[in-house]
């Protein structure tokens, strides 16, 4: 089933939004004050005295030393921070402007306060999916090069994004996709250098590195969800961290912490100790070719796979489609549709041992997992009998079953939630930023886009879901 427009879901209507201001908190004094407070006061304004002149460490003083390592995304500070929500233009025909009281720097609360945390390992192939450039730069020619094979255009200018379009994009992922762009924006305001880039919303990587070899090769940089060892786009986060409204997928922050929960329902040794799939195998060869390993009257080859019909479920208000209860097999299974799939990170946060049948392509997280560790793999060229083996290993080893299986499911918990997909995006568009040999402009047909654009003339599971995953404080 196709649905290239889900306007049914999204429609633009006009909204109205009301800013508000800070929130703040007082102390009030108890009305009586003892001897024993006085001494106490005194003793303060000591030990505050003696703070500017080094004696005493203000910093362990202060409280603000703890074992346990931050993120440079984790506010350190007890204080209340301010939020910044839609400002909507109220009214109907009235025209929605981006409003410039967001701020355009930010100074952490803590800025002496550094991390000790690194990043997770796959952030380290941001400089592997840009080595292509890494010697000749990027040029404006290069970028042009690249818009036949585009949806969209983007360029930061001054902290300020703007879009061309060029196609519709399959469903509303271009939509919301620009919207994960604009919530960066509000996460680190000012921090992104300027930059020109061009995206590409399809499933299939399309730059084929085999074109351009050699020291005069000039490919042209392109933005997509996934890549594979023969291609050069640049992989990055997909449009369902911040909601799949077709299959009323919630935002990632949300669904991982729904999914964490759901875990807890059944332990691992009282789930069901079979393979679990559940998906659309119209979408590509290999997964007609997994259903060949179904339980049937001839064979069981310890797998239990379903046939997800989108169009079914949408009439039913996808009450049998919730992935938070979708995890009460031991083991389940992992395979690629048209290319990568949006499934990936759903069906590894579930404590069950992941299934991963031999991929082709890759997404900007997989990379930092390891077999055996994260995950078993299954031979994509014999998927039956290579299923049938690692169940019966799992429920002979439960315990080493069980480990593989939150392992992975502590991967995406930690490594994979929203503050370091944010971190990851910031990353890869500052590196990127650095080849850019030009200064970026913003062409004539370019529009100005920000989240009171987007999320205020929405409407329906759009809106809901902007609204849900919308950054409101830097």
């Amino acid at each position: 089933m196709k649905w290239n427009n889900a306007m049914h879901l999204c429609d633009f209507l006009g909204g109205t939004g009301l800013h508000r201001h800070f929130v703040g908190t007082s102390w009030r004094p108890s009305k009586k004050i003892t001897a024993a407070t006085i001494i106490f006061l005194l003793l303060i304004f000591f030990v505050a005295a003696l703070v500017p002149a080094g004696w005493i460490d203000a910093f362990i003083f202060s409280g603000a030393y703890s074992k346990k390592s931050i993120t440079t995304t984790t506010n350190t500070s007890t204080s209340k921070r301010p939020e910044f929500p839609l400002q909507c233009t109220k009214g109907i025909n009235v025209t929605q402007s981006c409003p410039r009281t967001y701020p355009t720097t930010h100074n952490p609360p803590n800025p002496s306060h550094p991390s000790n945390h690194t990043c997770p390992s796959y952030f380290r192939w941001i400089h592997e999916d840009l080595r292509p450039w890494k010697e000749t730069g990027i040029t404006r020619d290069m970028i042009e090069r690249a818009r036949k094979i585009a949806h969209f255009r983007l360029l930061i200018v001054d902290g300020k994004a703007f879009i061309e379009k060029y196609s519709q994009s399959f469903q509303t992922r271009d939509m919301f996709t620009l919207w994960g762009i604009l919530q960066l924006l509000r996460v680190y305001p000012g921090r992104l250098p300027d930059l020109e880039l061009m995206f590409n919303c399809g499933d299939q990587p399309v730059i084929p590195s085999k074109d351009f070899r050699g020291p005069n090769a000039s490919p042209p940089p392109l933005f997509r969800y996934c890549s594979d060892e023969g291609s050069l786009d640049i992989v990055f986060p997909d449009w369902s961290f911040w909601g799949w409204v077709e299959t009323n997928v919630k935002p990632w922050r949300s669904l991982l912490q729904s999914i964490k929960e759901g875990n807890k329902r059944t332990k691992w040794e009282d789930r069901v100790p079979y393979a679990y799939w559940k998906g659309n195998p119209n979408v590509a060869r290999t997964r007609m070719d997994l259903l060949k390993c179904n339980v049937s009257d001839k064979n069981d080859w310890n797998t239990r796979l379903y046939i997800q019909n989108w169009e079914h479920e949408s009439k039913q208000g996808f009450k049998d489609s919730n992935l938070e209860n979708q995890c009460k097999h031991r083991y389940k299974i992992y395979i690629e549709g048209w290319a990568w799939s949006v499934s990936e990170k759903y069906i590894m946060a579930c404590d069950s041992m992941t299934l991963y049948v031999r991929p082709r392509y890759h997404d900007f997280f997989m990379r930092g997992m390891e077999p055996l560790q994260h995950f078993w793999p299954i031979r994509d060229n014999s998927k039956c009998t290579s299923l049938k083996f690692a169940v019966e290993w799992g429920n002979n080893h439960k315990d080493k079953a069980e480990a593989i299986g939150e392992a992975a499911s502590n991967f995406i918990q930690e490594d994979l939630k929203m503050d370091y997909v944010y971190d990851y995006m910031f990353h890869v568009l500052n590196e990127y930023a650095k080849l850019l040999k030009f200064k970026p402009t913003i062409p004539p047909n370019a529009v100005e886009l920000c989240s009171e654009k987007m999320a205020c003339l929405a409407t329906g599971t759009c809106k809901k879901f902007m609204v849900e995953s919308m950054v409101g404080s830097p």
